[in-house]
């Protein structure tokens, strides 16, 4: 390869264990105000650990201003006045910076007071306090750039009836407010990003950090075609459950829901029937995948009619474990021997009971966002970053020689 070769891939690539030949457009920093502060903790020490990396071999980096820092949070405060009004306060310079927010609207252990009432914080007063913050440093910050895990809204993807379309009414916005680059993971339906044609938004995937938690914590796993299947829980999150067999290499099934379009159930047409289509799973362990978990109810659905099929262990995957309830069901579940394990990420907030759980399986998430971070600092190409195919491909090629070793 000539150097002018080598010049221009190197020019292209992100580097996520080497060098980054783009220079930071400024020093970063953080906010992260309303995610579990050990996520908020987790992505900055392995933002520091990225950067020393390079200070290794690059000490003249040391010169640039705020390029190694302690902590590269910046402390911001959203109080609330007593009627339940609120505004953001930015308590330190963020001026000529490269701004990240981190936020965090599915929340749920925080609170205000409101007329002497203690008022539980739900997705709007969370991205409310996110206007808020955004108004507070906009024409101050170099940049802005918004990682929102779970996507504001995102679940009404389409109008059926009529019904508001807020998460485009939202990215709109955000888009109005000058924000540079918006981040999420495992969208309900990525087609949402067609409210912004024009913006910089991706919608991460989850699925490399997933397999490598389900490998490093389950024994005796064989993921081959003979042992392993994935089931996607109903039709419409086929598309997620098709790459995880893809990559692994295991036959594919899902769910069919029948509906009585005659009859509605809280503004959704009643199921009458669910139907299986897939290959065999008697023998097989089962990994039903889906974007979250909210009650559970259709995932141990799901559960329980592959192991009256004769499916082996079953391991529920879903990015966002909110668990508004039915933790006591899976608890049931799990006894009973429905389920083996439950793997979440921590982008979201999960309660102390839930981390506690025999059956659940926390995957870290934050080195991924530190990754993320330090590349669009750099301006460098994300493709490779974003995308968990080769990663995903040479994770397995280990774990599979290892086994038969």
């Amino acid at each position: 390869m000539s150097p002018k070769q080598k010049e221009d891939k190197n020019y292209y690539l992100y580097n996520q264990y080497g060098d980054n030949p783009m220079p930071p457009i400024g020093p970063i920093a953080l906010i992260t105000h309303n995610i579990d502060q050990d996520l908020a903790s987790s992505v900055n020490y392995f933002l520091r650990n990225r950067r020393a990396i390079y200070l290794a071999s690059h000490p003249e980096l040391s010169q640039t201003p705020g390029f190694m820092r302690v902590d590269y949070r910046i402390p911001v405060s959203t109080p609330r006045f007593a009627s339940g009004e609120g505004k953001a306060v930015i308590e330190q310079s963020v001026r000529g910076h490269d701004l990240f927010i981190i936020t965090d609207v599915l929340n749920h252990s925080s609170s205000y007071v409101r007329f002497g009432q203690d008022v539980s914080m739900g997705p709007d007063d969370h991205f409310q306090d996110l206007i808020r913050i955004i108004l507070a440093v906009s024409g101050h910050a170099r940049r802005i750039s918004l990682i929102m895990p779970y996507l504001y809204e995102g679940r009404q993807d389409k109008r059926n009836n009529r019904e508001s379309l807020d998460c485009a009414a939202m990215l709109k916005q955000l888009y109005n407010y000058n924000i540079s680059n918006i981040f999420t993971f495992d969208a309900h339906d990525s087609r949402v990003a067609n409210a912004i044609p024009l913006g910089g938004f991706e919608t991460l995937p989850t699925s490399y950090q997933i397999i490598e938690s389900l490998i490093k914590t389950v024994d005796d796993l064989q993921l081959d075609e003979d042992h392993c299947m994935v089931v996607s829980p109903d039709e419409s999150g086929i598309n997620r459950a098709i790459y995880y067999a893809s990559m692994l290499e295991v036959p594919l099934g899902t769910f069919y829901r029948k509906y009585d379009y005659q009859q509605k159930i809280a503004g959704d047409y009643k199921t009458i029937d669910k139907k299986f289509l897939g290959e065999d799973v008697n023998g097989r362990d089962v990994l039903i995948i889906d974007d979250m978990i909210v009650s559970g109810k259709t995932m141990l659905q799901a559960a329980e009619a592959l192991k009256k099929r004769g499916a082996g262990r079953i391991f529920c995957i879903a990015t966002f474990s909110q668990f508004t309830n039915g933790i006591e069901e899976f608890d049931k579940a799990y006894e009973r021997g429905i389920i083996d394990r439950v793997l979440g990420t921590n982008l979201i907030y999960r309660s102390p009971d839930l981390l506690k759980k025999p059956w659940f399986i926390d995957v870290n998430m934050s080195r991924y966002i530190s990754l993320l971070i330090d590349a669009v600092n750099h301006d460098a190409s994300l493709s490779k970053l974003i995308s968990p195919t080769t990663k995903i491909n040479k994770l397995l090629d280990f774990y599979r020689k290892s086994s038969n070793d």
